[in-house]
This record gives structure tokens, C-alpha cells and sequence, in this order.
């Protein structure tokens, strides 16, 4: 579909929703108008469910509570929209460096407060967590895990370890703050906890967030 056409398909749309009771068109619009130009958001829920809700949820991210009214899909939604840690992005990182994560792995062991927490997960397990059926919505550029991935791993792999912040941060603070400990992944939950990946991680890490200060 040709952009200008697109555009104004979007435009008529958004003056449609934008009246319905609750639509708070000043937090909304932005973003609810670039839900509607990827065409995420124009479906209607019924008996038989919502089949847009979950990708619309993607899109709207933390905006989903505040205006999934201004799109008609509060009402009747199920349970298809998850809570916020149920939401995640994963992005990899520029430069990793493996040597100081796995330096601060071993200082962790020895000093527990330093402000974050690690979790290690065997292969067989990471890739468990992060299929497909699980229910959590993981945005950012990736590809789809199969259990049937672990096979042929070898037993002996080193496990994934993982640091989780112990406070919320943004996603911007989240970035930063793997950059900083030579993580090559980041996983920003939607609740607005973050986690690390290290390098022997082969796929996006826990899939649960566990940032003791930073819950739902």
C-alpha cells in the first residue's frame, strides 16, 4: 500500500477511535497512530477472541492499559494482553566483552552485593524458557526458539549466566548499564526490569523477571 495512501487510511481511523469515551488523545496519539500504520491494532475482539491483542499489546508496550480504549480492544479483550513482566525486549549489544563478564561473574561469587543478581541457566533450560509456548512476548530483533534446538548440544557446555539489576531501569539505562559489564545481550522486561546476557548464552537468557527491587 503506497504511504500517502496508508497515511490517511490511518488518519481517518485514528479521528474514528479518537472519540471513544476513556481515549486520552493527549498520551495516546503518537503511538496508537504508528500501531494503526503497522496495522497491529484493526481487529475486533469477540466471542471467539482477539486475534490482534497480543501484537497490539507489542506495539502500545507500557501505553497498553492507558490506551488500548482509544482502539476499542478494552472491553473485550482476554487475557491476551500480559502484564508488564510478562513483556520483554532483547536487543544485542556493540563490542561485547567476554573476559570482563566472566571477570565479574567470579567477583560476584565472592561479593554478593553488587547490585544485581545472577541467575544460571543450563542450555537445555534457557532454551526451554524462551519457547514459544511459554506465553511471554519477546520483542527486538530475534528468532523463534524450538525445544528441539537443544538437541545435539553438548552436555558439558558452560551454563547461561545472566545479571539482573536489582533496581527497575529504564531501557536506555538498561543498555548502557550491559554495556558496561560486557554483556552481548540486553533483555528489557516491561515492568522495567533489566537483564545481562553473557557470552555463553545461546539464546535471550531467563525468561522471568528477577529484579528483587523493580516488580509488577
Amino acid at each position: 500500500m503506497p504511504h500517502g495512501v496508508a497515511f490517511l487510511l490511518v488518519a481517518a481511523t485514528w479521528a474514528v477511535v479518537s472519540c471513544a469515551d476513556g481515549c486520552n488523545k493527549a498520551l495516546c496519539a503518537s503511538d496508537v497512530s504508528k500501531c494503526l500504520l503497522q496495522e497491529v491494532c484493526q481487529c475486533e475482539a469477540n466471542r471467539a477472541g482477539c486475534p490482534c491483542c497480543r501484537e497490539c499489546a507489542f506495539c502500545l508496550g507500557n501505553l497498553w492499559e492507558s490506551c488500548c480504549e482509544c482502539v476499542g480492544l478494552c472491553d473485550e479483550r482476554p487475557s491476551s494482553a500480559p502484564r508488564p513482566a510478562l513483556r520483554s525486549s532483547m536487543h544485542n549489544l556493540m563490542s561485547p566483552v567476554p573476559s570482563l563478564f566472566r571477570a565479574l561473574m567470579a567477583i560476584s561469587d565472592n561479593d554478593p552485593p553488587m547490585g544485581w543478581s545472577i541467575l544460571t541457566l543450563p542450555v537445555e533450560e534457557e532454551l526451554r524458557q524462551n519457547h514459544a509456548e511459554t506465553g511471554h512476548l519477546l520483542l527486538g530483533p530475534h528468532t523463534g526458539l524450538a525445544l528441539s534446538d537443544a538437541k545435539g548440544l553438548n552436555a558439558t557446555m558452560p551454563p547461561c549466566q545472566s545479571i539482573f539489576f536489582n533496581e527497575c531501569l529504564s531501557m536506555s539505562r538498561c543498555r548502557t548499564a550491559c554495556q558496561s559489564v560486557g554483556a552481548w545481550r540486553y533483555r528489557w522486561f516491561h515492568n522495567a526490569c533489566c537483564q545481562c546476557l553473557g557470552p555463553d548464552c545461546l539464546g535471550y537468557g531467563g525468561a522471568h523477571a528477577q529484579c528483587s527491587s523493580c516488580r509488577d
